[in-house]
């Protein structure tokens, strides 16, 4: 008797991860007055086991995929040149849109799908937003991610989510501040001078420690919708973008802003909601709490982060 042998489905090729974010650039392009910007941040979701299989690849693949953005920012701009001359022979305003990043830097990163949300192993999903390092952000006010799932050789059609607005924000006392963009994805280690606060924690996972380098920090489970910055391993009961660290750049001083189902806690004391339910959605309402520079922080009762400031 012969057994019947299932043909093995072909594997995705790298390349095609490099191509999907290209066109999810080409696809999210915002159109401003005087230019035309590009998403700058761009998170690729993979399979666990594809994620495993090119674990070793990818910062070769981070470093392609970026070169592959500057080849066709540069492609697009030399073809939108005779519209360019077209704008400013006829406007009279010498308006030249020229094609940038809404950032400095391309940031590119690679995460596996944890929670099995992926049609398939050979599905990709690519989250991009635009988030500008200095400055306002487009569409100040809000978080957008333009999304787009790659299935075979299928490309789905693109979707925007709105994620937490990080607009002006009220501190608990009251006083009005300023929310910084949320800044880009690490790519390189950070020097020990550039690490402004340090979370140590123990999840079902184990034992972890996070340098916090940026603005902005987002903890919580994550999700394939949900990008975090510190993803932890815990029950339902936290959430997947539970709690937000955001520091003040102008005073160096630290902030918590609960996002939660369950709640947040400042060494055991609750903090006040930062958000509000809207229209079938969150919307920050500009609650946050001061953060001291040494203090526990609780997601929902059932995981503690020991938050210490650097700098």
């Amino acid at each position: 008797m012969r057994t019947a042998q299932k043909t093995p489905k072909p594997r995705r090729p790298a390349s095609d991860l490099i191509d999907a974010i290209v066109e999810n650039m080409r696809s999210n392009l915002e159109e401003l007055r005087y230019s035309v910007v590009a998403p700058s941040r761009y998170t690729v979701y993979l399979s666990q086991s594809e994620f495993e299989r090119l674990h070793g690849l990818i910062p070769r693949l981070r470093s392609e995929a970026i070169r592959a953005l500057d080849e066709e920012l540069a492609r697009l701009n030399t073809r939108s040149r005779p519209r360019r001359a077209f704008d400013r022979f006829f406007t009279g305003w010498g308006r030249s849109r020229a094609l940038e990043s809404a950032a400095a830097d391309w940031h590119v990163d690679f995460l596996p799908d944890f929670d099995d949300e992926l049609e398939d192993a050979q599905d990709i999903l690519v989250s991009s937003e635009l988030v500008l390092s200095n400055g306002p952000e487009v569409g100040a006010g809000e978080r957008t991610r333009r999304v787009t799932t790659v299935r075979g050789a299928t490309v789905g059609p693109a979707r925007e989510e709105i994620a937490a607005t990080p607009g002006p924000a009220v501190a608990a006392t009251g006083a009005p501040t300023t929310v910084q963009a949320i800044s880009s994805t690490q790519v390189a280690a950070p020097s020990a001078s550039s690490v402004l606060a340090r979370l140590t924690y123990e999840d079902a996972r184990g034992a972890h420690q996070h340098d916090v380098v940026r603005d902005s920090t987002t903890i919580g489970r994550g999700g394939l919708r949900f990008p975090v910055d510190v993803r932890v391993a815990a029950s339902d009961d936290v959430s997947r973008e539970h709690a937000r660290i955001r520091r003040d750049p102008a005073t160096g001083a630290f902030y918590l802003i609960d996002l939660s189902t369950h709640g947040t806690t400042i060494d055991g004391s609750p903090i006040p909601r930062g958000f509000d339910d809207r229209d079938g959605g969150k919307r920050e309402n500009g609650a946050e709490a001061s953060l001291p520079d040494r203090a526990r922080i609780g997601l929902a009762g059932v995981l503690l982060l020991e938050f210490e400031r650097l700098a």
